[in-house]
C-alpha cells in the first residue's frame, strides 16, 4: 500500500452534487480531492440533452454539462482522484477512505455524493436505447415524448408517479406491470387509473427493447417486445418511449453499518442540513434525497454540504487552536 495522502475535504462521488460541492469548498480556501468513482460525472454522463438546468437556454448535453462543473472546481484548485472509494473508517479523525486501487487516504471532513442509481430490468436492448427513447426518469426526460406513446414499467407508487407526469405531454401512456395487484397506495393508483390518458397492461413483462439506426446514424426505441406471464403470448408493442419505473438503489453500501440511513439504504440528514450521524461526515444529492432526485437539487444540496463542512472545520480548528 502506497503512503497515505491527506486532505482537509474528501469528495466521495462527482455528479452535480459533489462536483458543486468541490467548487464551494474550494473556493474556501479548503483543499480538495473528488473521488470520482466508476462514472466520472455521474448519471448525467449517460443523459443526452438536459433542458432543465438552469442557465442553458438552449439545453446542454450532460458529458459537457458535468465536464464544464469539473472544470470550474479544479480552476479554484480542487482536485479529482479517478479511483474508487470501497471502504471507509469514520471512527477515527482525520477520517481514512481505501480505494479500489489499494490507496489510503485521510480526511478531516468527508461529504458523500455517491448518488442512487435506478433499478434497471436488465433486458436486451435497454442499455442501447438508454437516452435514445429509454429512460428512468419522467421528469427529466418527459418533455420530450410530446404527442407520442409512451410505456411506465413498473407498479409501485414510483410507475403511478411517473405514468401521471408523462400525461402532461404524451398522447398515450401504457402501464406494464408483471402483476395484476400494484404495488402502489390506494390513492395513487385511483389517481392514475382516473386518468383518460393511462391504459394498462397487467401480467407482462418486457422481454426486449426493440430499436432502430436512422439513416443520421441516430438510435431509438419503436417498440417493446412483451411476454404475457399467464399464456407466455409474446408480441412487439410499438412505443416511442419507455421509462423503467421500478425504484431506485442509493450506493451506500460501503456506508452500512456507519451511517445511520433509512429503511431503503438512503443517509439521514439532520433536518435543514447535510450533517450525518457520524459529525464530519456530511451528505449530499441523490444518496439523501429519494423525493426529488434532480441535477439541480442535488447541486443545491452539494453546495449546503460544502458549506456545512466548511464551517464544521473552521469551528474544530478555532477551537483546537484555543485549547493550545
Amino acid at each position: 500500500m502506497t503512503d497515505t495522502r491527506h486532505t482537509d475535504i474528501a469528495i466521495i462521488g462527482s455528479g452535480p452534487a459533489g462536483l458543486t460541492a468541490a467548487l464551494y469548498a474550494a473556493r474556501a480556501q479548503q483543499t480538495v480531492l473528488v473521488f470520482e468513482g466508476n462514472q466520472p460525472g455521474g448519471q448525467l454522463t449517460i443523459t443526452t440533452e438536459v433542458e432543465n438546468y438552469p442557465g442553458f437556454e438552449h439545453g446542454i448535453m450532460g458529458p459537457e454539462l458535468m465536464d464544464i462543473m469539473r472544470k470550474q472546481a479544479h480552476r479554484f484548485g480542487a482536485q479529482s482522484v479517478y479511483e474508487q472509494v470501497v471502504a471507509v473508517d469514520f471512527d477515527k479523525r482525520p477520517f481514512t477512505l481505501v480505494t479500489d486501487r489499494d490507496r489510503n487516504y485521510t480526511a478531516d471532513a468527508v461529504i458523500i455524493a455517491t448518488g442512487a442509481s435506478a433499478k434497471m430490468l436488465g433486458v436486451p436492448g435497454e442499455a442501447a436505447y438508454m437516452g435514445y427513447g429509454v429512460s428512468a426518469c419522467a421528469t427529466c426526460d418527459g418533455f420530450f415524448f410530446r404527442n407520442q406513446r409512451v410505456a411506465v414499467i413498473g407498479g409501485g407508487d414510483t410507475a403511478m408517479e411517473e405514468a401521471l407526469y408523462l400525461t402532461r405531454f404524451a398522447s398515450e401512456v401504457v402501464v406494464i406491470h408483471r402483476r395484476e395487484e400494484f404495488r402502489a397506495s390506494k390513492i395513487m393508483l385511483l389517481r392514475a387509473k382516473q386518468n383518460e390518458k393511462i391504459r394498462w397492461i397487467t401480467s407482462t413483462v418486457v422481454e426486449e427493447f426493440i430499436g432502430e439506426t436512422l439513416p443520421s446514424g441516430i438510435r431509438r426505441l419503436v417498440a417493446l417486445r412483451l411476454r404475457n406471464v399467464r399464456d407466455g403470448k409474446i408480441w412487439d408493442e410499438p412505443f416511442d418511449g419507455a421509462f423503467v419505473a421500478i425504484g431506485h438503489k442509493p450506493n451506500t453500501d460501503i456506508f452500512r453499518g456507519k451511517l445511520a440511513m433509512d429503511d431503503n439504504g438512503y443517509i439521514i440528514t439532520e433536518c435543514k442540513s447535510t450533517r450525518t450521524s457520524v459529525e464530519g461526515v456530511f451528505a449530499c444529492g441523490d444518496v439523501q434525497d429519494h423525493i426529488y432526485r434532480q441535477a439541480i437539487t442535488a447541486a443545491g444540496s452539494g453546495c449546503m454540504a460544502a458549506i456545512d463542512a466548511t464551517r464544521w472545520l473552521e469551528t474544530i480548528r478555532h477551537t483546537a487552536e484555543v485549547s493550545v
